[in-house]
């Protein structure tokens, strides 16, 4: 297998952190129900293949995402208290007492920047949606628990356009009161690009946010993902959320491509000299697995070329 050129940037961090999306985030959007035996063993390989991280499935009622209806026979299957962290996305309380249920110690929760998104896929407000989340939380955290938050529709929304930076850090600012480990910023649509990830970084730091409180998420409709993935590095982000094979997609974007593809994110991290613990060659050949059950062709480039 080729490997890119190391031309190392001594301005850019020294070690990058990848969050393992692939099972929970790309799955859930892909029109193939993955048998519960290839969902179990895919987490495997990716735990195998050096991911520090990886997001497992989600406790969401079964008719909201189908594809994860199996999620407690799945969890049953996996080493919950291994030392790699699987953690599963938790919407309420319900999907809370089934992850506690099950043994789960890390878990996530998702909140809108926007009004509309947050009506739409939380049938909450803006405001409001902290009520909801607040109690999942604390209860998650006196249970020993970590918890991380996710932001969605940070760079754009597909009903309000353009999202109000300063509304972008009230919502993560909340959320990291309340107890979050980590903010996960999402481009949840693609459209973000470099300078507005600077800015949008720059504004929480400025808040009183460290760099080492975030993360990104970046979805690759319009072929930015690694651009803004470069951009957040320049300005000290060290964790990045990415997916096999660049499996999923966004359904309030019909030309989206599914997140930022692990595979070429970890090319860019070896071509730049930066740590990540992941076996690129392994990697790739569990994509290509994955690909192979579902049917279709990776999205991810790297695993394209090098097949």
């Amino acid at each position: 297998m080729s490997l890119p050129s190391v031309v190392r940037d001594p301005v850019l961090p020294d070690e990058v952190t990848i969050y393992e999306v692939g099972p929970r985030d790309g799955l859930q959007n892909e029109s193939v129900v993955v048998p519960l035996e290839a969902k179990a063993e895919f987490i495997h390989r990716l735990v195998a293949a050096g991911l520090p991280y990886v997001e497992a499935t989600s406790f969401v009622h079964p008719t909201w995402v189908p594809q994860l209806a199996d999620a407690a026979d799945l969890v049953a299957l996996l080493p919950m208290t291994g030392s790699t962290p699987l953690p599963v996305l938790v919407p309420n309380e319900r999907g809370l007492d089934r992850a506690l249920e099950s043994g789960v110690r890390h878990i996530a929760v998702f909140a809108s920047a926007t009004e509309t998104f947050a009506q739409k896929n939380l049938n909450s407000t803006l405001d409001t949606q902290l009520d909801m989340f607040g109690p999942v939380m604390r209860r998650a955290l006196a249970a020993g628990l970590d918890v991380r938050a996710y932001v969605s529709m940070c760079f754009g929304d597909p009903w309000e356009g353009e999202v109000p930076i300063d509304q972008v850090v009230s919502v993560g600012q909340s959320l990291l009161d309340l107890g979050a480990s980590q903010l996960s910023i999402g481009d949840t649509i693609g459209v973000a690009t470099a300078g507005h990830v600077r800015e949008l970084i720059g504004r929480f730091v400025a808040a009183g946010t460290g760099v080492d409180r975030l993360a990104m998420h970046f979805h690759d409709t319009y072929g930015q993902a690694l651009a803004n993935a470069h951009a957040a590095l320049q300005v000290g982000i060290t964790t990045f959320d990415a997916s096999a094979g660049g499996l999923g997609g966004c359904p309030y974007a019909e030309s989206a491509t599914g997140n930022l593809a692990t595979e070429d994110l970890v090319w860019m991290l070896d071509g730049l000299g930066i740590r990540h613990g992941v076996d690129l060659p392994a990697l790739v050949e569990t994509s290509r697995w994955m690909a192979g059950i579902l049917g279709k062709e990776p999205a991810s480039a790297v695993v394209r070329a090098l097949a």
